[in-house]
């Protein structure tokens, strides 16, 4: 009987063993499965979290509910303009004016009272033209000779300086007769040839064609060539007849 207490006794022992055994591997189970180690970690830092927040102050929670303040863009730097060197042409001595501020009376005594002139190569050869050509008309007629060369230079079918159209030959002769003639082309009458520059110079300078109709040839009544047939007659003034041609 005692034997068989003993028995039961051992029983009882080893079943409460086994017992504290299975709870203690349960226990170590739970420790090391990760998703409980991770909720606890969380639990945890939510609680730090929440007791950081009670310590703030109301501005700067505010701030932690909208966010940073949006700074503004940096203005953009101006554009670096390159500028380019640009070659000018050369300036002519006496440049033309498109605006001709003078009011061109065509009498002797207000051209006389206009300023000595001077000018280039092409100032000369239209003084030349005028004088050669026409110091025996009356002022308008002189100032027609002029209207005409200078056209024929504008033309675009003639050459583009004054001094290649007047020295201009074709058709077996010169354009201007006075460039072949076999005379000296010395302007000797001085009254005559200052009024002929003084033309030349304010014709050049941009004063208005205004008596020709853009004529590009002319002749004396003395003769009739033969372009003449062909050519609308634009003026008649002193000994001159003058023409433009088609096309211009």
């Amino acid at each position: 009987m005692k034997r068989l207490g003993k028995t039961l006794a051992a029983a009882s022992l080893a079943a409460l063993a086994l017992s504290q055994a299975a709870q203690a591997d349960v226990t170590r189970g739970d420790s090391n499965d990760p998703k409980v180690a991770i909720g606890d970690q969380m639990i945890a830092l939510l609680g730090n979290e929440k007791t950081r927040l009670r310590a703030l102050s109301g501005a700067a929670l505010d701030t932690i509910a909208t966010g940073p303040a949006a700074s503004a863009p940096a203005p953009a730097a101006p554009a670096k303009v390159v500028r380019k060197a640009v070659a000018m042409p050369e300036a002519d001595p006496q440049p033309m004016t498109p605006n001709f501020a003078v009011t061109v009376e065509y009498d002797t005594a207000w051209l006389m009272a206009q300023p000595a002139p001077s000018g280039n190569a092409d100032w000369q050869c239209l003084s030349e033209a005028i004088y050669f050509e026409a110091r025996g008309e009356t002022l308008k007629g002189q100032f027609a000779v002029a209207e005409v060369i200078l056209n024929r230079r504008d033309s675009g079918l003639y050459p583009s300086t004054v001094c290649s159209v007047v020295r201009q030959r074709g058709g077996g002769g010169c354009q201007f007769s006075y460039v072949c003639d076999g005379y000296s082309d010395k302007m000797r009458e001085p009254g005559a040839r200052a009024v002929a520059q003084r033309i030349a110079r304010l014709m050049l300078d941009g004063a208005p064609r205004a008596l020709t109709a853009g004529a590009t040839h002319f002749h004396t009544r003395g003769v009739k060539p033969g372009w003449s047939k062909r050519f609308a007659r634009t003026a008649a003034i002193g000994a001159h007849l003058f023409y433009r041609q088609p096309g211009i």
